[in-house]
């Protein structure tokens, strides 16, 4: 069940973005039909999910107008993400998070990150949601090009430590070692990623991790937190009394 939040996001994307079309797309001849090419140059018409998440994956390297295939495919990806219709989330690049978005008209930037948000809000709220909650954070941060805001909005609560135990077991062990754990960033984004991973872990994790019974976690979690060669040296990589 959508959140409030959500389904307002949700609508906004509808009006904010209905009608759109590419008109003088071409796109690559190579990967899609002319058929295909055709429902970008065609307002309202939907595409089928496999379509959608081609033309996702594929922007911005077969289109002429990437901005504008954007603009037409929002409605149907917001929903799409927000549904777990998709394909390309959490692995594969974005197309969102390739086009420049927030140069858009204010009304239009505001609409693409308030639905960004919501969705990732929604997902933390949900035990069991469409897809893993690491997988959508990544898509997430990929749009908006920083973790700050997903970071800030993560609560406590049953569902939102759940998924910071999975999040955590899946980026710690890169992040003990300075490596960057998600993917498609370029390096500016990783070194200041890593950075704030690190510190955010260190600071609001441990705990949480620990009251979930999750003491190894726990222990890496306020590891990452220290400089390289203290978190190398420390008692817990020799000592097995330091896990407990």
């Amino acid at each position: 069940m959508r959140t409030p939040a959500l389904a307002a996001a949700l609508a906004d994307v509808d009006t904010v973005f209905n009608g759109f079309a590419s008109p003088t797309e071409t796109g690559c001849e190579r990967c899609f039909t002319p058929e295909e090419t055709a429902c970008l140059r065609t307002p309202y018409t939907r595409l089928p999910p496999g379509l959608l998440s081609r033309f996702l994956r594929k922007a911005p390297d077969h289109f002429d107008d990437h901005a504008a295939v954007m603009r037409r495919l929002l409605p149907q990806t917001a929903h799409a993400m927000a549904d777990g219709a998709l394909d390309a989330v959490g692995w594969a690049p974005h197309g969102l998070g390739r086009v420049d978005w927030r140069a858009w008209p204010a009304e239009q930037a505001s609409a693409v990150e308030a639905f960004v948000l919501a969705w990732w809000q929604d997902v933390l709220a949900a035990p069991e949601p469409p897809y893993p909650a690491e997988d959508v954070f990544e898509t997430c941060a990929s749009i908006l090009r920083t973790t700050t805001p997903l970071l800030e909005q993560w609560p406590a609560g049953p569902a939102a430590d759940a998924h910071l135990v999975d999040c955590a077991r899946a980026w710690l062990y890169d992040l003990v070692d300075d490596e960057w754990p998600l993917t498609w960033w370029t390096p500016e984004d990783k070194a200041a990623g890593v950075a704030e991973l690190r510190s955010w872990l260190a600071r609001h994790a441990p705990e949480r991790l620990r009251a979930r019974g999750e003491k190894d976690l726990a222990i890496r979690a306020r590891l990452v937190g220290l400089p390289y060669d203290e978190r190398r040296h420390d008692p817990y990589w020799t000592s097995p009394s330091a896990t407990s």
